[in-house]
């Protein structure tokens, strides 16, 4: 295996001080209920900051119980759920690791809700396959949107609350502000259709009211769609150029999830395969990216760095599969200070031939 030259290199955003460029990936792992995190969640994250992740980032967190693609998601809809965030926070801290949280919304994909929102009442499959049995989501009203925005801001205060190190946003993968910004499913004639990137701007905004001035703001977006009518890499290189004007700090660059996808609007799922819209928006924003896209190779994870494409690597697959993905990376490089730092240095260390 080729040495790494990259992946332990530490960054700092802001206040952020990472020690490698590994990031976990939001991964919805369907075990909550009502909305509350659990021992289940415990173990998934701090196990990977045993594993020396630099940044994990909480799956996608709802701001309201209609906001939830199934009813085991995650919420930060109150401050019972804070406090049971802080456990997990306090202790990825306490292994050495920091820890961001998705705040988010499902809108349209909130598909086990009776009273799913969107921007337009128009449904997950309808411009892609119809006579499909989903539910067709109530179009807002303008004051709904308005209190979505708050609840946004809520959930983001909690969470600072609960001592996250960073706040991510998610506008991609056909949530509930990307509805808003992609042509394809925002029909509105109010001012969130004229200007359609107007909900995420108003979303960011009331985030960087309740966080602190030097933590990072993340927002996740599709800087490509890959459904049929889509829009390309340059409608998502402006939608990333909209927000950073607005705030983000971060953008963590992602493609899809506008519905069935289109042969002819998708790149082939080989290794890195959505690297260049990372590069994309970092040429376009002049901010640090992350970069997704099967990347579990650690050679090709370096490489991506190497290459100047993104400041990040996100590996989600790989690290589902492995919490020890990186310390086994480092092995195989006979890194010997790969493990644990352990009071009595005989038992993970030992592992690891120490």
């Amino acid at each position: 295996m080729a040495k790494f030259r990259f992946l332990n290199t530490p960054l700092t955003i802001k206040n952020l001080e990472l020690k490698n460029r590994l990031v976990m990936p939001p991964m919805c792992q369907y075990q909550a209920t009502d909305g509350m995190p659990n021992d289940w969640h415990y173990v998934h994250y701090v196990s990977r900051a045993v594993g020396g992740v630099g940044l994990m980032i909480v799956e996608m967190t709802n701001v309201a119980p209609n906001g939830r693609i199934s009813p085991a998601c995650l919420g930060l809809w109150n401050d019972e759920q804070r406090d049971a965030f802080k456990k997990i926070v306090d202790a990825v801290h306490a292994q050495g690791g920091k820890i961001a949280i998705q705040i988010a919304h499902a809108g349209r994909k909130a598909q086990d809700c009776a009273d799913a929102v969107a921007p337009s009442a128009i449904h997950y499959g309808s411009l892609d396959f119809p006579g499909q049995n989903l539910i067709t989501p109530r179009a807002l009203s303008h004051a709904e949107v308005g209190e979505i925005v708050q609840a946004f801001q809520n959930s983001v205060r909690r969470a600072v609350e609960a001592g996250f190190d960073a706040i991510e946003l998610h506008g991609a993968h056909g949530y509930l502000i990307h509805q808003f910004h992609a042509p394809k499913t925002n029909l509105r004639s109010d001012e969130y259709g004229e200007n359609k990137f107007l909900f995420g701007e108003q979303v960011i905004a009331a985030a960087k009211a309740v966080m602190p001035s030097e933590m990072p703001l993340l927002v996740r977006i599709s800087a490509q769609e890959y459904g049929a009518n889509g829009y390309d890499l340059a409608y998502g290189c402006e939608v990333a150029k909209r927000y950073a004007a607005a705030g983000a700090d971060v953008m963590d660059v992602s493609g899809g999830g506008d519905g069935v996808l289109d042969p002819t609007h998708t790149p082939p799922m080989t290794a890195g395969y959505q690297v260049h819209l990372a590069d994309a928006v970092k040429k376009a924003t002049g901010l640090p990216v992350i970069a997704v896209g099967l990347l579990d190779d650690p050679a090709v994870a370096d490489y991506v760095l190497g290459s100047g494409a993104a400041d990040l690597v996100a590996v989600g697959r790989g690290l589902l599969r492995d919490p020890y993905w990186l310390l086994n990376a480092q092995y195989r490089q006979t890194a010997a200070d790969a493990a644990p730092v352990q009071f009595v240095p005989d038992s993970y260390r030992r592992g690891f031939g120490v």
